[in-house]
């Protein structure tokens, strides 16, 4: 079992050079430097098969951190978190390097924490180099990034690997959404409002829409998108996360056990779609070219290495029902995609429409209210309503308002914590509860993957293309239509 404390770590990157590490992890690690979150007595070990020394390394950490971070290096702290930094020369497919890397770790007062910023092509070198030079007995951890497989069978293999090195305890899955701020504050949105919390059910809910948009296509990553698609990099993991998190029953406490177990019995709810249902609850895009914010985009066949006869998708969209007493009958409308016309992830709550309108002489259309909680850009929450018109006619002149908690959201939007800085944190302590589990990870695989066959071996079942800078496949708005619902507009 993995005790929380704030003891000093070893922190070992593999994959120290890489695009991850550069973009997310050393701007995360120079943030909680500056924070004074970083044990004074925790190191930093950059582990890659580069012929370098640390000096060389720390060149090359300064220039990334200035190249990816929102504000002005501070030498003092840089400078303290340049002492914390080593490096290892190791490749991961030679065992007998792993005992280089033992020589550096001060196991008798440090817990080792390994870093997988690596392709999982080469998670089960590490996962063996440790174990063979005994580096994985408790405390010591191991993060490790998405994906996790392609399918259920990889998922499993690579679970599979890593359990005869580290127990469950050990293993630190991350989903970055999961360390979002405006992603953990659903949970006290949900349970430390009663009305939210008494109100959260099908018996007031109408519908549930989720839209993470993209702006940007795949960013010179062909090779390893048009082996996932849409639907294993954004769905089986982050939509599936946010689907869970607002669904889930109230835990019975704020630890990871409560918060897993709560998560999974959603993941197991899900109704199945598979090649009977498939064509009425999913809708697969493919963006053509077009424009963004002005500029001419290629289409995705157009990309730099592109196959010209790919069938990956670049949107998805579903229609997700859960197969339990508290949301039976509630449809949860999900959509993600590339090239859309605005970047934006958002929760759109639709309350049930009043039985019996007693304003009909308002003529004013009485709506259903609903709950618009943005997560980023500019994260706030918002509750459209009607409200009365003053004045002294006899008749209700009623109008459409807006209460919004933006300004919550600027009185705190310099102590907001990036995603990874929180994860990096979580991950010192030993918390594991913003992470993923086994569990969950299967269970996502057990419902994509019959989405994913049914594509396959359903006839006329090609991605339809959308132009570039709109809001993807015709066909996702009229799979609201079908059901009398429409995508609410982005403002």
């Amino acid at each position: 079992m993995i005790i929380e404390t704030n003891q000093a770590c070893d922190l070992v990157i593999f994959g120290a050079k890489g695009d991850l590490t550069k973009r997310k992890l050393l701007p995360a690690l120079y943030k909680l430097e500056k924070s004074k979150k970083i044990h004074e007595h925790t190191r930093i070990i950059a582990a890659g098969r580069a012929n370098w020394n640390a000096q060389d390394y720390i060149k090359m950490v300064k220039t990334e951190i200035k190249n990816f971070l929102n504000e002005e290096i501070n030498e003092y702290v840089w400078e303290k978190l340049s002492s914390r930094i080593f490096f290892c020369n190791i490749d991961v497919y030679e065992q007998l390097h792993f005992f280089r890397l033992k020589k550096i770790l001060n196991q008798k007062k440090n817990i080792n924490i390994y870093y997988c910023a690596v392709p999982p092509n080469t998670l089960n070198s590490i996962f063996k180099g440790l174990g063979d030079a005994y580096l994985n007995s408790i405390p010591s951890r191991i993060i490790l990034e998405k994906p996790l497989g392609t399918c259920l069978e990889t998922s499993k293999k690579i679970n599979n690997q890593i359990a005869k090195y580290f127990l469950e305890s050990q293993i630190f899955r991350i989903d970055h959404y999961l360390g979002k701020e405006s992603i953990l504050n659903l949970l006290a949105l949900r349970f430390a409002n009663s009305f939210f919390f008494h109100n959260w059910n099908n018996k007031t809910i109408d519908h549930i829409q989720i839209t993470v948009a993209e702006e940007v296509g795949i960013e010179d990553r062909w090779n390893y998108f048009d082996m996932i698609g849409q639907m294993r990099d954004m769905v089986q993991n982050h939509m599936l996360q946010i689907l869970t998190i607002l669904t889930m029953d109230q835990p019975k406490n704020i630890t990871s056990e409560s918060i897993r177990h709560e998560k999974v019995k959603i993941l197991r709810a899900l109704n199945p779609i598979n090649m009977n249902n498939i064509n009425k609850n999913t809708v697969r895009g493919q963006y053509s070219s077009g424009f963004i914010k002005g500029e001419k985009v290629p289409s995705y066949l157009e990309e730099n290495g592109a196959n010209k006869s790919s069938q990956t998708e670049t949107f998805i969209a579903i229609k997700v029902s859960l197969n339990n007493k508290k949301w039976f009958g509630v449809p949860f409308y999900i959509r993600t995609g590339k090239r859309l016309a605005h970047k934006y992830s958002e929760i759109v709550v639709y309350f049930k429409k009043s039985p019996y309108n007693l304003f009909k002489n308002s003529k004013l259309e009485i709506l259903q209210n609903k709950l618009i909680i943005r997560l980023e850009p500019n994260t706030n929450i918002k509750f459209d309503f009607i409200n009365k018109i003053p004045g002294l006619e006899k008749e209700y002149k009623l109008e459409y308002s807006q209460l919004k908690s933006s300004d919550f959201y600027q009185k705190y939007s310099k102590h907001l914590i990036d995603a990874y800085e929180r994860l990096l944190f979580e991950s010192m302590k030993g918390i594991q509860s913003l992470f993923v589990c086994r569990d969950e990870v299967e269970e996502a695989w057990k419902w994509i993957d019959p989405i994913i066959d049914g594509w396959k071996n359903t006839k006329n079942n090609s991605p339809q293309l959308y132009t570039s800078g709109t809001w993807g496949p015709k066909n996702s708005d009229l799979m609201l239509a079908n059901d009398n619902r429409y995508w609410y507009q982005f403002h």
